[in-house]
């Protein structure tokens, strides 16, 4: 069964269209800025729940949709990153609240399929200019935080982003143990 899943959902990966504009050091972190494409998106927003509580349960409507719970009945295949916003209040904790933003697969852009889950919108989005820092491991809510400051840090005085939202990002499949890749985004203002 398992073979099934793995070969319908994350036999064909496709990553988000990107550009990187720079690459930069400071310190032990390293990051790049990224011109990320645009275009339709599938999303889930789950609020009133701490962050690795809302993704769990919005990842797998995100996963249903792609895997053809869909009006086409259709499996599209995965985009890597699947990306989330997260709503960092003044202490840079995170607010209860996430968004997941799934990239629609090139051959689907044009005419997404309708999601049969209510929870799950298309929506356009303009390309974003974004600082990235990655890293491994299974990420957590305090990862992605710690993460964040230290790609803050480094920036200081030298980029401006925006404080009041930041992208998590993961590329791998839950059952991939090993060399797993996270990010962070922050959107350049």
């Amino acid at each position: 069964m398992l073979g099934v899943i793995r070969n319908s959902l994350f036999g064909s990966v496709e990553t988000w269209p990107w550009q990187v504009l720079s690459k930069g050091d400071k310190g032990e972190v390293s990051y790049e800025e990224r011109a990320c494409e645009g275009g339709k998106f599938a999303t889930v927003e789950v609020t009133d729940k701490p962050v690795d509580e809302a993704l769990r349960e919005a990842m797998p409507k995100v996963v249903k949709y792609v895997g053809g719970a869909n009006d086409k009945g259709i499996g599209m295949g995965m985009t890597v990153p699947i990306s989330f916003a997260v709503f960092p209040s003044e202490d840079g904790a995170l607010e209860k609240k996430i968004k997941v933003w799934y990239r629609i697969p090139n051959q689907f852009q044009s005419d997404p399929p309708v999601p049969s889950d209510e929870g799950v919108k298309i929506e356009d989005r303009e390309g974003i200019t974004v600082y990235s820092r990655q890293f491994g491991g299974y990420a957590k809510e305090a990862d992605y935080i710690a993460q964040a400051a230290q790609l803050r840090t480094a920036l200081e005085g030298t980029a401006t982003y925006r404080s009041d939202i930041y992208f998590c990002t993961g590329y791998d499949p839950p059952m991939k143990p090993y060399g797993r890749r996270n990010e962070v985004w922050l959107v350049k203002t």
